[in-house]
């Protein structure tokens, strides 16, 4: 679903890249009939469950993760009422602090901005078929799963 698609009045784009996510390309969402734009970006961090992480590599079943990523953007736009919802995941080797996942919403209120960008990283962590490797500073290297979602 690279191309942006028009669901129900809504632009919606969801993408997977190699390439580094650049905020300035995101931060244009929306029109002057949004009261809220929220924007959600997930990086790589020097630490995931108690062990110091080095960098990480992402793999996804390429064509199966852009339709997923497809299906959640859809199912998300017919349960909020949104201008705008873009959500770009991250291939690839990871160093850190570099962006894995962005999500843009535009929609009238920021409530609904909110909760429609919830709902879109929880199905991702949760549905996308994309699986992520941690290279350790002990020089150990673990194929990890997604870790409990967070309250």
């Amino acid at each position: 679903m690279s191309p942006a698609v028009d669901a129900g009045g809504a632009r919606v784009i969801g993408r997977m890249s190699e390439d580094p996510i650049r905020l300035d390309d995101l931060l244009g969402a929306g029109s002057s009939a949004d009261g809220a734009v929220t924007v959600f970006v997930g990086r790589v961090r020097d630490q995931n469950r108690g062990r110091p992480v080095v960098r990480l590599h992402y793999e996804a079943y390429g064509k199966m993760a852009e339709r997923e990523l497809a299906a959640i953007l859809e199912e998300t736009v017919g349960r909020w009422t949104l201008s705008h919802l873009e959500a770009v995941h991250r291939t690839g080797t990871l160093e850190l602090g570099e962006l894995s996942v962005a999500i843009v919403v535009a929609a009238p209120h920021r409530a609904t901005a909110y909760e429609a960008s919830r709902h879109v990283i929880e199905e991702i962590k949760r549905r996308l078929p994309i699986w992520k490797r941690e290279e350790y500073a002990d020089g150990e290297v673990e194929w990890v799963g997604p870790a409990p979602s967070e309250a």
